[in-house]
Parts: C-alpha cells; sequence; structure tokens
C-alpha cells in the first residue's frame, strides 16, 4: 500500500539521492526505535533494516518519505520488541534500559527542552516495558512526536477507534506509574554535585538528607557487573548501600556529571571508557530514584 495518508514534510526535494533522503530522517527514526525497544544497540539494527527496505523501494511511488519511513520503522521494532521481550525474561536482575547522554544545549524553549527530556528519561523507558507491544508503539507516536491519530492508525495498519483506544489505556497506565520529577536542570545539577560529594567523601548524614524517604535504587548489572539484583528502597537501605559501595573505585577513575536521559547524572570512567553510570531522579528537591548502571554493554550511549 502507497503511502499516501500519511501526513509529514516530503524529504530530500525532487531528485535527492535515497541515501540523502534517509539520512534527512534518520535521527527521527532512531528516536522511534530507541524509545519503543529502550536499547541503542536494537534501534541501530532496526533503522539499518529500514534503510534496506528504502534503498529496495519504488520511490517513484513514495509521496512522502519521512511517512513511509516512520511506519517501515515502526512496524520493524514491533517485529525486533516482541524478540527481545523473550531474552528480557531470562536477564539477570533487573533490567533498565540502555542510557543516553543528552547534555547537548538545550532548544532555546525551554517547555521543548523538558517535553525532549519527559520523552526519554528511564523512569518513562521503564514504565513503557510494561505496556503491550502495540500499546507502547501508539503512546511513542502519539505522546513523544505528536502524529496524530490517523496517521498512527495507518502507520500500524489498524483502524483509528482502535487505535484511540489503545492511546487511551496506554496514558492511563503511564500516569498510574509513572512519577514526575523535577525539571529545573540547574536544581539537578546542583544536587548531583552534592550527592556526589556525599559519596566522596563517606558523609553518609549528607547523602541521606538528599534522599527521599520513599526512594528507589534500580540496579541493571547484568550478572556481569555488581549491581543490586532486586529494587532497594527507603532513603535508609539506598543510602547505606550507596555508602557502602562508594569505596570501591575502579583502576584509573574519572568522575564526570552529565546530563542522561534527561536528568543529571554521575558517570564514572575507568581507563577512559565508562565504568558505571548513576542517573538521579529528583521530586521537590530531593533523589526520589537513583538509576545504577554497571554492564558494559549498556554504557556505549555515555562514551
Amino acid at each position: 500500500m502507497r503511502d499516501t495518508r500519511l501526513r509529514g514534510r516530503p524529504g530530500g526535494g525532487p531528485g535527492a539521492a535515497p541515501a540523502e533522503v534517509f539520512e534527512q530522517h534518520r535521527a527521527v527514526l532512531t528516536g522511534v526505535a530507541y524509545r519503543m525497544l529502550g536499547r541503542f544497540a536494537d534501534a541501530e539494527d532496526v533503522v539499518q533494516e529500514a534503510w534496506l527496505r528504502w534503498a529496495g523501494a519504488d520511490h517513484g511511488a513514495v509521496r512522502e518519505p519521512r511517512a513511509y519511513l516512520v511506519r517501515t520503522t515502526t512496524r520493524l521494532a514491533l517485529d525486533r520488541l516482541r524478540q527481545v521481550q523473550s531474552r528480557r525474561e531470562t536477564y539477570v536482575g533487573e533490567w533498565l534500559p540502555e542510557p543516553r547522554a543528552t547534555d547537548t544545549p538545550p532548544p532555546p524553549d525551554a517547555e521543548a527542552h523538558v517535553l525532549r527530556a519527559e520523552s526519554v528519561s528511564l523512569a518513562l523507558l521503564v514504565v513503557l516495558e510494561t505496556l503491550s507491544p502495540l500499546e507502547r508503539a501508539v503512546f511513542v507516536l502519539r505522546e513523544a512526536f505528536g502524529y496524530p491519530y490517523a496517521d498512527i492508525a495507518a502507520i500500524l495498519g489498524r483502524a483509528e477507534p482502535a487505535v484511540r483506544q489503545l492511546a487511551g489505556r496506554a496514558r492511563r497506565h503511564v500516569e498510574a506509574r509513572e512519577q514526575r520529577f523535577d525539571a529545573d536542570p540547574a536544581l539537578g545539577a546542583d544536587i548531583a554535585q552534592r550527592f556526589l560529594a556525599a559519596c566522596a567523601t563517606g558523609d553518609l548524614a549528607g547523602l541521606l538528607a538528599l534522599l527521599a524517604p520513599d526512594v528507589r535504587l534500580i540496579g541493571d548489572g547484568g550478572g556481569v557487573q555488581k549491581a543490586p539484583r532486586r529494587v532497594l528502597r527507603t532513603a535508609d537501605h539506598v543510602g547505606r548501600f550507596l555508602h557502602a559501595v562508594s569505596t570501591d573505585t575502579p583502576p584509573a577513575m574519572g568522575v564526570a556529571i552529565r546530563e542522561v536521559n534527561g536528568a543529571p547524572a554521575i558517570v564514572i570512567t575507568s581507563h577512559g571508557a565508562p565504568h558505571t553510570v548513576i542517573v538521579l531522579e529528583t521530586t521537590g528537591g530531593l533523589v526520589s530514584c537513583v538509576f545504577l548502571l554497571t554492564n558494559p554493554g549498556k554504557l556505549t550511549g555515555v562514551a
């Protein structure tokens, strides 16, 4: 079926080479695939497959390349998501999405920066893991990229009323489980600095003062590196765990405060390579969730 129903900006202009057209839309395609899959390597595989489909397509029959490419990428991501979900059932410990550095200069519009940050936050991506593949696709296309319901229906090959039902169900599920976090980058950076100082100096009291009473710590070592295999809860448990492990430093350690998935993060390197990423989600000026990632296969996005 030709892409005549999907609205979108024509790409490349008359006579543009297929590779040029594809590159113009690569960022959007990668964004869709990453939010769908939570892992950049899987997203890159999907985008590469989308390129192969596009390279072999009848370009003269495609009126809107962007719409064609988003539809192809979304459907490929759906297929990949169903495959990887079975692998995650045997994953050692908690499974977290792959972190991505987002500390590029923010857009001049502060609201646009917040929307960008929220759409890739680790907390949101974790909640999206609990949706069905179709619900996740609809939520990503609608909430993160603002696609109209008619366009999403065409992308997924579903009736528009069914897409609206999926969107409503997904939104209610996300709203019931997602926690709202502080959006002030300056506040987040200040808390990260104080958090890092407390850990570095062994200041348990100072660390506990930064943690919300109901703070959670979610670790992902993938069975390869040390990380809690269960979620830690309460300030006392989380604080004492962080205090205990802060002395276990890797060789040739480097430390930097970065923005990762729209939130302040502490990136620890060993011999120049990422070793540990600690993403801090804050609410009301206190750390309400700590994501601790040590699985080396997931840290390439912060190198």
